[in-house]
């Protein structure tokens, strides 16, 4: 048995990392106007934000064809590898998960083992990371139960604080009024997963309150997690400087925590819009040092 791990693109796991394990990557895409871009591939997130900041109508994201996940298959198929665990974004937010195992009963002489990671992002990268640095170790059906327990809400949890209600407005996700009346508040809601779909949990004034907000979470979960490897990151959409300021803190208030620092790209930065912020962090041990 000869196993590969692969991450669609919202992971936005650095290359460096994806290299060192040997974990290959799906794209998705964005499609802006009449053109279909993948992401990291065909456009950087700087050009994205760049090119939607003052568009009328989203962007549409678009998950990737079976017929692209059937090529990876055949080419890892000649590599020799008889399995692939597969780690994808939430099946509730998009169908990749949901073509991984179609693309899989299309190719003969290789399994496929589709994850539905029920989050997104580099905290969806820590499922893939774990099962890349533990496939040679471990059985396959221990790493796979092993994978489904640790993205258990308890082991690997995440927020997001969106910054603007712009996109989600043009989404249709708030009306106009909604949208109007949350940026003269300057609401910035806190959104999390709960049962693989994003859900509000709550509503803050002002970004700075928001921020605080989060890390008061976080620090509540550290207490319960003492004693537990924890890999946490930040995340920002566009607003690296602000990021990097709130990683700083963190890890000065948090020691004991390994601190990374991501991004949101075009397909994730299509619905939480420019300036969003992420916290995301997991109990399982897992090696992010590039």
């Amino acid at each position: 048995m000869k196993i590969a791990v692969v991450v669609d693109s919202t992971s936005y796991l650095p290359d460096a990392l994806k290299e060192k394990y040997d974990i290959r990557t799906i794209p998705l895409s964005v499609v802006i106007g009449d053109e279909s871009y993948k992401e990291d591939e065909e456009i950087t997130p700087d050009e994205f934000y760049d090119r939607i900041r003052n568009m009328e109508e989203l962007p549409r994201t678009s998950q990737p064809s079976i017929g692209d996940y059937i090529l990876l298959l055949e080419t890892l198929r000649r590599e020799g590898y008889t399995d692939v665990v597969s780690v994808h974004l939430s099946s509730k937010i998009s169908g990749t998960y949901q073509n991984a195992i179609a693309a899989g009963q299309s190719v003969q002489g290789i399994e496929v083992h589709a994850v539905d990671s029920e989050v997104a992002c580099y905290v969806q990268g820590f499922l893939a990371l774990y099962a890349a640095q533990h496939k040679d170790g471990m059985e396959l059906e221990p790493l796979l139960l092993e994978l489904e327990e640790m993205k258990r809400k308890k082991n690997t949890n995440a927020y997001f604080i969106v910054d603007t209600l712009t996109n989600l407005q043009k989404g249709g996700r708030l009306t106009n009024a909604q949208a109007m009346i949350g940026s003269l508040l300057k609401v910035k809601p806190i959104l999390e997963f709960q049962e693989a779909q994003i859900v509000p949990y709550e509503k803050i004034r002002t970004k700075k309150k928001a921020m605080k907000k989060v890390e008061d979470v976080f620090e509540t979960e550290m207490e319960r997690h003492k004693g537990k490897p924890v890999t946490a990151v930040v995340i920002h959409s566009n607003a690296e400087a602000e990021a990097k300021e709130w990683l700083a803190a963190l890890r000065e208030k948090h020691p004991g925590v390994t601190f990374r620092l991501s991004y949101f790209g075009p397909v994730i930065g299509t619905h939480l819009g420019e300036g969003a912020l992420g916290l995301g962090y997991t109990t399982y041990e897992v090696d992010t040092e590039v």
